[in-house]
């Protein structure tokens, strides 16, 4: 456990100096792996139509509902490794 979450944090840090830009579906996939890792299950109200970003945000981290902290951490790590 504490070297999937060290491998996690490693991968947090470089997901900050990636050689290029990752598209906007990558970058939801990130975010939402983030989110469920760090935070768990996405709650509250889905953000109306005219918050496009806030939406999009919220839709990729329902996506991952239920899947566990570890599970997501390590699909997180592959992801990043995967850009590198």
């Amino acid at each position: 456990m504490a070297n999937l979450k060290a491998a996690f944090e490693k991968a947090v840090a470089e997901s900050k100096s990636l050689p290029e830009k990752p598209d906007n579906m990558t970058l939801l996939k990130i975010y939402s792996l983030y989110k469920q890792a760090t935070e768990g299950d996405v709650e509250g109200k889905r953000p109306g139509f005219t918050d496009m970003v806030g939406r999009a945000k919220y839709d990729a981290w329902a996506a991952v509902k239920g899947k566990s902290a570890d599970e997501a951490m390590q699909e997180y790590i592959d992801l990043i490794e995967g850009l590198k």
